[in-house]
């Protein structure tokens, strides 16, 4: 059988010639520097593949077991063999999906660190013309002309929108591209800071009422500008999903070793099917299209604000307690011990 194989007869091999001679150039080497010292020193070998040269010079897969025993005064080698095309075939196809898939993954990896390095450079250059736009509706606003006076606020308001998006999206490109996103911690009141957060976006939605609880002690060690930026998020997320006529609960929470901020609103609940990847960039709280709600950025910053204070973020929601938004954080910034000498 082993000769109809590899197309010899058995005078051509009976005798004449050794194994390795059938071999591979690349099995020939690995004969020598593997399979020989093994059965020298272990008296086996298993399941080695190998690929053996047919007499019309092509190359036939076969996967071989051998044994070394004594006899006669020396020793003899006794070989199972058996052909392995399909075994073969299919490690060839395994390495060939693997390839693909590692370039897949490769090119996709490229776009998507490409896609939001653009986000970082568009948006920020277009703060400059923005900031025109803004300068030049507050010159209308001071002509005295009636049509300036009810247009200018609105362009205000627009351009005003228009900068929180971009803060968003390179927030987002930082956190992405990035480290992710950068804090400045310091000592901070909470309980002051977050009251008067909460003050300036009671002025901002003044259709909506506004409540700041605190309780524990306010002093903790955090970046007060992304703390703005956390309340400003969840405070807009409640606006736009909450029951209008309900008030909007901001709560800080103090103890000895955490912080925690939470936003409460009513309304209707989160579906179960989005509220597992709320936090996650370009999800909304609902699967209803509005112009009025942004692109789905600002409960992914809220939770990247979180992790860049060593926190976490979560979320409660059901149709009797309504929505809770709660980042933990520590209290104190966290003291690295220097390494001993």
């Amino acid at each position: 059988m082993f000769c109809d194989w590899l197309g010899y007869a058995p005078a051509d091999l009976a005798g004449t010639r050794r194994l390795q001679d059938l071999l591979s150039m690349g099995g020939r080497i690995f004969h020598q520097t593997h399979w020989a010292p093994l059965l020298r020193m272990q008296g086996s070998v298993s399941e080695v593949k190998l690929e053996l040269v047919h007499a019309d010079g092509t190359r036939l897969p076969m996967v071989l077991n051998a044994v070394r025993r004594p006899h006669a005064g020396g020793y003899v080698h006794d070989i199972a063999a058996f052909v392995a095309r399909d075994r073969d075939r299919y490690e060839q196809e395994l390495l060939l999906s693997r390839k693909r898939l590692e370039e897949l993954h490769a090119v996709t990896r490229d776009r998507a660190q490409f896609a939001e390095q653009m986000i970082g450079i568009v948006s920020h250059d277009l703060r400059n013309p923005l900031g025109t736009i803004r300068i030049a509706a507050e010159v209308l606003a001071g002509v005295g002309d009636k049509t300036c006076d009810r247009v200018a606020p609105r362009i205000v308001r627009a351009v005003e929108r228009a900068n929180r998006l971009i803060s968003e999206l390179l927030d987002f490109a930082q956190a992405r591209v990035g480290s992710g996103l950068a804090v400045s911690i310091a000592p901070v009141d909470v309980h002051r800071a977050a009251a008067q957060i909460v003050d300036d976006l009671q002025g901002a939605h003044p259709t909506r009422r506004l409540v700041h609880q605190a309780t524990g002690p306010g002093d903790c060690e955090l970046d007060e500008n992304r703390l703005s930026q956390l309340i400003g998020n969840l405070v807009g997320n409640a606006v736009a999903y909450g029951a209008a006529a309900t008030p909007i609960t901001v709560v800080t929470a103090v103890t000895d070793d955490a912080v925690a901020v939470s936003v409460h609103n009513l309304g209707a609940p989160i579906p179960p099917a989005i509220i597992g990847g709320i936090f996650e960039p370009m999800t909304r709280g609902t699967t209803e299209h509005s112009q009025a709600r942004s692109v789905g950025l600002g409960l992914y910053i809220v939770r990247e604000i979180a992790k860049a204070h060593g926190g976490r973020a979560s979320v409660t929601s059901t149709a009797d307690a309504g929505t809770t938004f709660t980042v933990a954080m520590p209290r104190r910034r966290a003291v690295t011990e220097p390494a001993p000498p």
